[in-house]
C-alpha cells in the first residue's frame, strides 16, 4: 500500500509544474464553443450509445423469454451471448450518470458487484421482494444476471434443470432484464424528449452548467468505477488484501478483462470526441484542452493523456481473461496496470480540470 500512496503523492507533486495555470499571466481567454461541444456529446455519443444499448437489452430480454419457455442449455447459450453483448454496450454509458439516469440511480441498479447471491435466492424462494428498493441493488443488474446464467451451478444441464424444477427462477430472471431494459428506455425516452435541449443550452461555465458537471461524472467514473471498482479494489490496493470475489463478472470467467477494456476504450473515446461505435468526431475535451494552449512538462496535456490511455490498456491486455486467476497467478501485474490507470486519474482530475476551470464537486475516499 505504501507503494501506491509513494507513487501518487509524487505525480501530485510533478503535476504542478510545466503548465500554463493561474497566476502565470498566460491564460488564453476561453471562448472554446461549450454550446457546440455538448451538441455533440448528446447528439454524437451520449443518445447513440443508449440507443445501441437499449436495443442489446431488449435482444436479450427477448432471449430470456425464449429460455423460460424452453429451459435448454442452447437456449441458455443464447440467452449468455445476449449479456454479453449488452453487458459490453453498458460499458460505453456507464459514465454518463446525468439527467434522469442520476435521478433513477441508473448505475446502481446495473451494475453494483459483487451479487448479494444468498439475498438473491432468498427472493426467488419467498417471491417477496421489490426490486425498485435501493436495498436490492446487489440483487438485480448484470452482477445478478451473471450469477443466474454462470453461477448457479457448474454445468449447463444441471443450471438448466434448477430452471426447469422451479418457475421461480425464471422468472426472476425475466424480471431482472425487463427492469434494465424499462430503466434505460426511461433514460434513453428522456434525453430525447426533454434533457437534450437543457443539457445543451446550460453551457456556461459554472459548477451547476452542463460542461463542468458531466466531466466531474466523467472523470469521477474513471476514478471511481474503472480504476477502483473494476482493478483496484479486487487487487487489494485500499483493503491491503486481494478481494478476488469482488472482480466484475464474478462468474463469466472470462469477460473481466473485456468488460474494464470497453469501459476503458468508452472513456477515451468520450475524452476525444468520438463516438461508442462509428460515426462522427466532434468537439471534445481534448481539443478543448489544445485550443487553451494546456502544457505540461513540455507536452500538450491531450497528447499525455491518450500516451497514458493506451499505457494502460497495453498493460490489461497482457492480463489473465479471468481477473480472478490473474489474482491468483500473478497480483502485482494487476497492481501495475492499476499504477498505469491511476496516472490518468491525476492527468484528468487534477491537471485537466484545473486547465479548464472546472472544480471537482465529489470526494473520493479510497485512501489513494
Amino acid at each position: 500500500m505504501m507503494r501506491y500512496t509513494l507513487i501518487t503523492c509524487f505525480v501530485l507533486l510533478m503535476s504542478c509544474g510545466g503548465g500554463q495555470g493561474p497566476g502565470t499571466g498566460l491564460e488564453p481567454v476561453d471562448d472554446f464553443d461549450r454550446k457546440q461541444m455538448l451538441s455533440d456529446w448528446a447528439d454524437g455519443i451520449i443518445i447513440p450509445a443508449y440507443e445501441a444499448y437499449v436495443l442489446s437489452l431488449d435482444s436479450m430480454k427477448q432471449s430470456a423469454e425464449a429460455f423460460a419457455q424452453q429451459t435448454s442449455p442452447s437456449k441458455l447459450a443464447a440467452l449468455r451471448e445476449s449479456w454479453r453483448e449488452a453487458y459490453a454496450k453498458w460499458q460505453y454509458v456507464a459514465m454518463f450518470e446525468i439527467g434522469k439516469a442520476e435521478e433513477l440511480s441508473l448505475r446502481s441498479y446495473t451494475n453494483v458487484y459483487p451479487c448479494d447471491t444468498n439475498a438473491l435466492i432468498d427472493n426467488i424462494s419467498s417471491g417477496n421482494y421489490k426490486l425498485e428498493l435501493p436495498s436490492t441493488i446487489d440483487m438485480q443488474g448484470f452482477p445478478a444476471l451473471d450469477f443466474m446464467l454462470n453461477g448457479l451451478a457448474p454445468t449447463d444441464i444441471e443450471i438448466t434443470d434448477i430452471y426447469t424444477a422451479d418457475a421461480s427462477y425464471a422468472f426472476y430472471l425475466r424480471q431482472l432484464c425487463e427492469r434494465l431494459y424499462s430503466l434505460t428506455k426511461e433514460v434513453l425516452n428522456d434525453w430525447k424528449a426533454n434533457y437534450r435541449s437543457a443539457f445543451i443550452e446550460n453551457f456556461a461555465s459554472s459548477a451547476t452548467g452542463s460542461v463542468d458537471k458531466l466531466v466531474n461524472d466523467f472523470v469521477y467514473y474513471y476514478e471511481r468505477h474503472l480504476r477502483a471498482g473494476k482493478v483496484g479494489i479486487p487487487a487489494g490496493v485500499f483493503s491491503g488484501k486481494i478481494e478476488a470475489q469482488t472482480v466484475e463478472a464474478l462468474y463469466a470467467a472470462d469477460m473481466s478483462r473485456t468488460l474494464l477494456l470497453h469501459a476503458l476504450d468508452a472513456c477515451q473515446k468520450f475524452f476525444n470526441g468520438l463516438p461508442a461505435y462509428d460515426g462522427f468526431e466532434g468537439q471534445s475535451l481534448a481539443q478543448y484542452l489544445d485550443y487553451l494552449n494546456t502544457i505540461k512538462t513540455g507536452a500538450d496535456l491531450s497528447k499525455l493523456i491518450n500516451e497514458q490511455f493506451q499505457s494502460a490498456r497495453e498493460e490489461i491486455n497482457d492480463l489473465d481473461e479471468d481477473f480472478r486467476q490473474q489474482i491468483q497467478s500473478d497480483n502485482i501485474q494487476l497492481l501495475e496496470a492499476y499504477d498505469a490507470l491511476q496516472m490518468n486519474v491525476i492527468f484528468l482530475k487534477v491537471d485537466m480540470m484545473q486547465a479548464l476551470n472546472i472544480r471537482v464537486d465529489y470526494v473520493d475516499a479510497d485512501g489513494d
